[in-house]
């Protein structure tokens, strides 16, 4: 057998660098994909996608349609009889049309004098969120796991999701400020 020089040898190993390799082709799994980082300026791979979604992180929140701006100045004739209870009068804030209805807000005034046999009524909303502010005068309400509480100017409190609540008594100049996510849900009156 005969000894390859040294240039022959150099020449050969040159040369299989430069050849490609062949080797067996196999998916990525999810491990190799994730490992992987993807080069800057690239997407990630599908793959790799899959392997993040996989793991419980959240999927991208779905676009908004872009909101608009909400301008309201105080006039008596924008408190109008068309909102949920019969004894109140609300002025709607613009929320719901500028936010293509993710939220509204509006001013109650509730109308004297408070008769608790037609206020006092066990319900719940079926709200993501939902504020209220007392801007004048006082309310008296009672919610689930809280039990009767009096609001007075200043007070806010939020009602979470389906939370039993009901108001009990108001004062005659009373006037809440609501925001509730999102602008229109449904709400349940319950028997007491």
């Amino acid at each position: 057998m005969a000894k390859k020089s040294r240039t022959a040898k150099s020449a050969s190993r040159a040369a299989a660098k430069a050849a490609p390799r062949k080797t067996a082709k196999t998916k990525p799994t999810a491990k190799t994909a994730s490992a992987a980082p993807a080069k800057p300026g690239r997407a990630a791979a599908p793959s790799a996608r899959k392997a993040l979604a996989s793991k419980g992180r959240p999927a991208p929140a779905p676009r908004r349609r872009k909101q608009k701006v909400a301008i309201s100045h105080h006039r008596e004739e924008d408190f109008k009889a068309d909102g949920l209870r019969a004894y109140a009068v609300y002025r709607d804030l613009g929320i719901a049309d500028a936010t293509h209805g993710l939220a509204r807000a509006h001013v109650i005034r509730m109308l004297p004098p408070c008769n608790p046999h037609e206020v006092s009524k066990l319900h719940t909303h079926a709200v993501d969120f939902q504020m209220v502010y007392v801007l004048k005068g006082w309310v008296k309400s009672y919610l689930e796991g809280v039990g009767e509480t009096l609001m007075q100017e200043g007070s806010c409190w939020t009602q979470p999701p389906k939370i039993r609540h009901m108001i009990l008594d108001y004062s005659d100049d009373v006037e809440l400020l609501e925001v509730i996510l999102p602008a229109d849900f449904k709400t349940v009156e319950l028997s007491t």
